[in-house]
Formats: C-alpha cells, sequence, structure tokens
C-alpha cells in the first residue's frame, strides 16, 4: 500500500479503473463485434449516464446557470470527442495500443497546465514527461504502419490532455457532481445527431452492453469522486497506471490481443515515466499524473 492512502480510497481508485476499462471493453464489443456505430456508443454513454446520475444528485442538483457558462460546454464538448475518437480507434485496435497512446494526455495536461495556466514545473519532471512521450510514440510509431485507428487514439488522448488542463481552469467552477453532470448533459446534447442518426437494431446483446459500458463508466466516475474525499490527487496518482495494466489483460482475455513487444516496452516506459515523475513532484503543487487522476472527479473520467 503506498504512504498515506487509506485502504478505502485505494480500493475505490483500483475499483474505478477496473470500471472504466470494462466501460470501454463493452464499447468495444459493441463497435468491434456488433458492428454498433461509435457514434451511437458514445452518444449512448452520456445519454445513459445522465439518466443515472439524476437520482444520485439529490438536493444537490445541477444549478441550470451552469450551463449558460460556454466554458462548460468547451469542456463538455472535448470530452465528448474524445469518447467518439476512443471508440472509434477501438473498433479496429486492441485496447493495450489504444489506451497507450490515450496516455499522452496526462503528458499534454503538463505541458498546457505549464503554458497556459502558470503552474510550476521541474527540469526533472520535464525530463519524465519526454520520456513519457517516447514511450507513447514507441506504441503508435507514427510513419511506421501507424493505423487510422491508432490515430484516432492519440487524437483522443491530446483530446483528454485538453479536458484536464480545462478541468483544472474550472475546478472552482462547481461541485464536483454537479460538474460531472453537466459534463453528461453537454455529451448527450452535442452527440445527439451522431448517435440518434446510427441507432442499431436492437437485440438483447446491444441493449446490455450499450447499459453496462455507460453503468461502468458512470460508477467509476462516482468511486473517483469518493476516493478524492478520502486522499489527496498526488498520493493517488500513481494507480492510475493500473488502468492501462487492466485494459491490457481484458483485450487478452477478452479479444485475445496481446501487444507485440514494442507495445509492451513503450507501455512500460510509460508507465515508469509517470511514476518517475509522480516521485519527482511528491509534496508539490505539479505532478505530471495529478492532472490524469483529477479528471477523474469533479474534472470526470474519459469513460
Amino acid at each position: 500500500m503506498h504512504q498515506g492512502v487509506p485502504l478505502s480510497a485505494f480500493g475505490l481508485i483500483v475499483t474505478a479503473m477496473m470500471l472504466v476499462a470494462l466501460s470501454d471493453t463493452a464499447g468495444k464489443l459493441l463497435t468491434q463485434e456488433l458492428g454498433v456505430a461509435p457514434g451511437f456508443g458514445a452518444w449512448s454513454r452520456f445519454a445513459l449516464g445522465t439518466a443515472m446520475m439524476l437520482p444520485l444528485l439529490r438536493g444537490a442538483g445541477l444549478d441550470m446557470r451552469l450551463m449558460l457558462d460556454w466554458r462548460i460546454w468547451l469542456r463538455g464538448g472535448i470530452m465528448a470527442t474524445g469518447i467518439l475518437c476512443v471508440l472509434t480507434a477501438l473498433r479496429t485496435e486492441g485496447m493495450a495500443t489504444v489506451f497507450g497512446a490515450f496516455f499522452v494526455g496526462p503528458l499534454l495536461s503538463y505541458a498546457l497546465g505549464a503554458l497556459l495556466l502558470k503552474e510550476p514545473i521541474t527540469r526533472a519532471q520535464t525530463l519524465a514527461l519526454f520520456v513519457g512521450f517516447a514511450g507513447v510514440l514507441i506504441v503508435v510509431r507514427p510513419g511506421f504502419g501507424m493505423t487510422a485507428g491508432t490515430g484516432f487514439g492519440l487524437l483522443a488522448g491530446l483530446l483528454y490532455g485538453c479536458f484536464l488542463t480545462t478541468s483544472r481552469w474550472l475546478r472552482d467552477r462547481a461541485r464536483p457532481r454537479a460538474m460531472l453532470m453537466a459534463q453528461l448533459l453537454v455529451g448527450s446534447v452535442l452527440l445527439a445527431p451522431v448517435g440518434l442518426t446510427a441507432l442499431p437494431t436492437p437485440t438483447p446483446a446491444i441493449a446490455a452492453l450499450t447499459l453496462g459500458s455507460a453503468t461502468g463508466s458512470m460508477l467509476g466516475n462516482l468511486c473517483l469522486i469518493f476516493a478524492y474525499r478520502r486522499a489527496p490527487a498526488s498520493r493517488l496518482a500513481p494507480f492510475i497506471y493500473t488502468q492501462l495494466v487492466m485494459a491490457t489483460a481484458l483485450g487478452f482475455f477478452v479479444f485475445g490481443d496481446w501487444p507485440d513487444a514494442l507495445t509492451l516496452i513503450g507501455l512500460t516506459v510509460l508507465i515508469g515515466a509517470g511514476l518517475v515523475s509522480f516521485t519527482l513532484g511528491r509534496g508539490g503543487p505539479a505532478t505530471a499524473p495529478v492532472p490524469a487522476a483529477a479528471s477523474r472527479t469533479d474534472r470526470p473520467s474519459a469513460g
């Protein structure tokens, strides 16, 4: 157990990572095996998540004035587009490859935080950032047979990095659950044109996987909200990388996809760089993996 992390917080964040990975596994089954359009998969995740969140808000309902803030729509639109790209990537690529490309997000967020939000950085952490980016390049291999699916995964990661940055920019705008609800609502509205025009022929399998994907994503977000009430983001940051491990394992057990040697090397470099960056920034105000963690609380999940 990592120093300073209560057992309850550890259990919640690992559960959250598992739920998000399971959510994307269901999304991959929908798009790859059952031929469901990624647009419908993305829209249904937000729409069903909105419906499931409503009773959980209780008295702390969504202040509709929040929806008049253009920054909320920018943040939600970035995430909605990112989820659409993730499901498009998962339609053709293995989960380890997509998640490896996606984890360029925390690296980009670190750089954007320094440039746009004037967050403090260190040379050592910046070096770890470049090492992590090298790991992403090993995974995606641009110019060396890089596929369109991998490109969509990389684009999703870049959007995620922008989402993390806007989340920290707006961190005091509303309470965590209200921000999560606003994100789900914005995604539901913006993705409606691509979702409602690609409705699949309903079957029990499609219904179950659609519901499972949305439920896993929403519950994963909630687990992270509760985890960050029990421990600071800087302490929980390393456990975000368990999502890569879980995605790789699920890709193998569900789809029979085992990453090739280069992908495994890239994932190892990426995880190692993230943990080194966390260690270097421990106790400081900015560590590279922290945005990834923060994104799934009041700055919710990529799921």
